[in-house]
């Protein structure tokens, strides 16, 4: 994976890439307290079954793992035009997936993707590709 100018990769959402068909992504920024950065910084944290919502136009990361604790709703930075945009898409049948967590720099950041949901055809189809290119089919 290559390295973001914002600073370098805590972790990665490797579900969204297989469940879901992404579009353009958007670095936003996290509303955390003391001990959130702390295991952040110490890569305690998972991305795995979390999701993005929008409520009250405010954007809101729910069920992100941070070490022992499990289900941690956190508030997400992001412009009111962002937003906006977000929830056109949301509205239009999309689905918002956080993607990667950047946190090598002094602040840390989300980058979001909007995406569609795959059939289980194309989820085979995904991985039949990913196969033939690592050389297993000739």
């Amino acid at each position: 994976m290559k390295q973001s100018k914002s600073g370098n990769m805590v972790t990665v959402n490797r579900r969204a890439h297989y469940d879901y068909t992404l579009g353009d992504e958007l670095v936003v920024g996290m509303q955390l307290s003391g001990p959130e950065v702390r295991s952040i910084r110490d890569h305690h944290v998972q991305l795995k079954g979390s999701f993005v919502t929008i409520r009250n136009n405010e954007l809101w990361l729910n069920n992100l793992t941070l070490g022992a604790d499990t289900a941690k709703n956190i508030k997400l930075l992001a412009t009111k035009k962002q937003i906006a945009s977000l929830e056109r898409e949301k509205v239009a049948g999309s689905t918002i997936v956080p993607v990667r967590l950047l946190g090598g720099s002094r602040y840390i950041k989300l980058v979001i993707a909007v995406g569609k949901g795959k059939k289980k055809y194309d989820k085979r189809e995904t991985i039949k590709k990913r196969d033939i290119e690592r050389g297993r089919y000739a």
